[in-house]
């Protein structure tokens, strides 16, 4: 198996995650999982991305940190984000 893995360039933003969120994270004594950095990593990079990740793994906090961290480190008014979710992704 070939690895897809690429070194990325330094970051705009130094810490990871916003004080903000690290400070939510840190109230709860949880800390992030690899695969929500990697989103913010990615989103940061300007990079395509889907996580595949098993029920209860934290996907939908993944697909929400890059816009949280982007508004709090670049708060602006107007809509930022539009989240569309299939209702009934899941039916049989």
């Amino acid at each position: 198996m070939r690895s897809t893995a690429r070194t990325r360039p330094t970051k705009l933003v130094a810490e990871p995650l916003p004080a903000p969120i690290a400070g939510w994270f840190a109230a709860r004594g949880w800390a992030p999982r690899r695969h929500q950095l990697d989103m913010l990593d990615a989103a940061q990079d300007g990079v395509h991305t889907l996580l595949v990740a098993a029920t209860g793994a934290g996907k939908t906090l993944a697909g929400f940190l890059p816009t949280l961290a982007d508004l709090i480190h670049n708060p602006a008014e107007g809509l930022h984000t539009l989240y569309v979710s299939p209702l009934k992704a899941l039916a049989v």
